[in-house]
């Protein structure tokens, strides 16, 4: 990461939480009010191919024992109808600021990867991870939709595992490279923009 990208991170969050503060605070509450606790879901990322970081995000599912790999078909029953509305507009998505602040993200990037995945491709994760992590990104804006759709269909955990590893791992990672090559500031703000209005357009939910 670049020390201008870096900088341009935590500007940004900065000025963002001075006024996504109180959103934050009241959907917390709302949370707690409405499901119980706890009110957010942690998950084990990859920042490099190896280490790791916990990622933050409003808790969207009724708890469960087993919760790992990536959401598809099979979770669909566990989604709170809260967490509905949240996904539906990436608001789940507002505690990564910490992360974003502390260094294990950026704004823009390529989406921080389950473990698991990074020691099934570790080749392709080494180039893709030379990126530090991001929020959105080139494969969020341009290939979410088709993946949603993909994952959708599946039935069960191994199901979705199978079909997100063959059918969208690679093609995110082809993305991601695009991004790697071409980064500039310019095109993080570029980027940040389609996905505000594509998610407030459409309603996009969020990515696991």
């Amino acid at each position: 990461m670049t020390i201008g990208k870096r900088v341009f991170d935590i500007l940004l969050c900065l000025w963002l939480l001075l006024w996504l503060g109180l959103p934050i605070l009241v959907i917390s509450i709302l949370i707690l009010v409405r499901e119980g606790r706890p009110i957010f879901y942690r998950s084990e990322r990859m920042r490099t191919p190896d280490q790791g970081f916990t990622l933050w995000k409003f808790r969207t599912m009724h708890a469960a024992p087993e919760n790992g790999g990536v959401s598809g078909g099979d979770k669909q029953d566990r989604i709170t109808h809260f967490g509905q509305f949240l996904r539906r507009r990436r608001l789940d998505e507002l505690p990564q600021l910490w992360n974003i602040l502390k260094g294990d993200m950026s704004f823009v990037g390529p989406r921080p990867p389950l473990r698991q995945y990074v020691d099934q491709f570790p080749e392709l994760y080494s180039q893709v991870l030379k990126s530090r992590p991001g929020v959105t990104g080139i494969a969020t804006v341009f290939f979410h939709g088709r993946e949603e759709r993909l994952l959708a269909q599946c039935k069960s955990a191994a199901e979705t595992d199978r079909v997100y590893a063959r059918r969208c791992i690679p093609a995110k990672a082809r993305l991601d490279m695009i991004y790697q090559r071409h980064y500039s500031i310019c095109m993080d703000v570029r980027l940040i923009w389609l996905t505000m209005a594509r998610t407030f357009r459409r309603g996009s939910p969020s990515i696991k």
